[in-house]
């Protein structure tokens, strides 16, 4: 099998691209689970890594759990109830825990079909742009099965109760228009477009400090389920830590001195 995802990395964004188009980037393989919780590592490790960008080779963006594996009860898909909990628990939902705990911002680039999983997928990073050709749809009733990667969590969070109960409910798929339509991509571009558009989005997102970054996309996440008490100690805190950055220092002047800041991560 070749490398399940192809890793580039071009000044202080990195592009993650799901690497098995003959399965439509099918992603509850355990060669594919373990590679991404090794990207995400990778970079939350790497302070020179500030933006990551996922897309899938090929025509389609995710397939999600392969449907041939469900049919043959293989992998995460065979055993006995109790076994087929752990293989999700151990198996698939490892993904959204990887992306939720990514340190750095992340853009799905959708280029085709994002089903099922491959839909919750794209619902995992914080930024969205879509193909022309992208379809989404969280179709797990159409295979007789429930979001078992955390979609009933995801897609509210993204699109709103009532639309992501439309979908759930239905498993029908929705266009490019009409993600952008929900809120569910913040831009819609031609094919050929579509990386170039991601590049220029992760580039306004990464000219910032990266210490920064980090840090809001954490108070982001905290805010989910924290109290406003608790998050405003914790903003205190990380607000503290950035005050004596020198990143900090140099925004400042170079908003004062009219130029462009020339930030270091220190």
């Amino acid at each position: 099998m070749s490398d399940p995802i192809l890793i580039e990395q071009t000044g202080n964004v990195v592009v993650w691209t799901l690497n098995n188009p003959a399965s439509r980037n099918a992603i509850s393989d355990g060669e594919t689970i373990a590679a991404l919780e090794d990207a995400v590592s990778a970079v939350n490790q790497d302070p020179t890594v500030r933006v990551a960008i996922l897309t899938g080779a090929g025509p389609a963006f995710s397939s999600g759990g392969n449907v041939k594996h469900m049919r043959d009860k293989e992998g995460m898909f065979g055993g006995t109830p109790a076994e087929l909990r752990q293989g999700y628990r151990h198996g698939i939902q490892l993904i959204p825990k990887a992306l939720y705990h990514c340190e750095i911002p992340t853009i799905a680039a959708v280029n085709g079909p994002a089903i099922g999983a491959g839909c919750d997928l794209a619902m995992m990073c914080d930024l969205r742009i879509a193909s022309t050709t992208a379809k989404f749809a969280e179709s797990f009733v159409k295979v007789g099965i429930i979001p078992g990667d955390g979609g009933a969590w995801l897609l509210p969070r993204a699109i709103g109760m009532a639309r992501a109960s439309e979908m759930a409910f239905t498993g029908e798929a929705i266009d490019a228009q009409t993600a952008l339509d929900w809120g569910m991509v913040s831009q819609v571009v031609e094919p050929d477009a579509l990386l170039d558009a991601a590049h220029a989005l992760a580039e306004r997102v990464a000219a910032n400090p990266p210490q920064v970054l980090r840090m809001t996309k954490k108070l982001l996440r905290e805010g989910q389920h924290q109290s406003l008490d608790s998050l405003l100690e914790l903003s205190a805190a990380m607000q503290a830590i950035a005050h004596h950055t020198a990143d900090h220092h140099e925004a400042v002047a170079a908003m004062l001195e009219k130029r462009a800041p020339d930030f270091t991560g220190d």
